[in-house]
């Protein structure tokens, strides 16, 4: 009988001894296993981390290079092709007037970006506001080929009307009574508000909006 329990107590320790290494085992391999997973999940943030920073960095080149540089307000403001606007679904226009820049826009994308200057600014009411009137308008029926304002002495080519019916426009780089360009206002485009309150563009990005932009399209004017 002695030799009996002997027996059983050494196999029930042999069992506990291995019930630990199990356990220990079991331990070391959990924590090796969650080790591993923080460093895939690490892994992983970076990976995301550096995908960003190169799409970011893709996007600004693309931007850069499109973009014509030094300004030219007798060539377009991209080197790449007009957009068909016949085709472009949602498309509206929005002006930002402090960056000199005008952008077409199919909904939330930009489609085109045009060097532009729009009204200077000037102290109304105590506030610093550009005779450029702020807010959302829609192209009208009336355009033309060129204008010229004597009281202004001051002209323009391809014009489109946004605002009360061939008051406020979209036109080229003004020009003088003989029809020639102001070559010292044009270099003013892309660069600085200039205008009385119209919206000046490069001449091939007034004709473009001259020939193509269709009635209604809704322009948005922002600071």
């Amino acid at each position: 009988m002695l030799r009996n329990r002997t027996k059983k107590r050494h196999t029930l320790a042999k069992l506990l001894f291995g019930l630990g290494l199990i356990l220990i085992a079991a331990g070391l391999i959990t924590r090796k296993f969650n080790s591993y997973n923080q460093t895939i999940s690490q892994s992983n943030k970076s990976i995301a981390n550096l995908s960003k920073k190169i799409a970011s960095t893709t996007a600004k080149s693309t931007n850069k290079s499109v973009m014509r540089t030094p300004i030219d307000w007798q060539k377009s403001s991209q080197t790449t092709a007009y957009p068909d606007l016949k085709s472009t679904s949602d498309l509206w226009i929005l002006v930002k007037l402090r960056a000199n820049r005008t952008y077409l826009k199919s909904g939330s994308k930009t489609i085109y970006t045009m060097y532009s200057s729009g009204g200077k600014y000037r102290q109304k009411n105590g506030q610093t506001v550009s005779y450029t009137p702020i807010g959302t308008y829609y192209v009208q029926n009336e355009r033309g080929k060129t204008f010229y304002n004597a009281s202004l002495n001051e002209g323009a080519n391809y014009w489109v009307s946004f605002l009360n019916h061939g008051e406020y426009l979209f036109h080229t780089v003004p020009i003088d009574s003989q029809g020639n360009y102001k070559k010292d206002e044009a270099a003013k485009l892309g660069k600085e508000p200039a205008s009385h309150g119209c919206i000046r563009l490069s001449i091939p990005d007034a004709k473009y909006l001259y020939e193509n932009l269709p009635v209604n399209t809704r322009v948005v004017i922002q600071n």
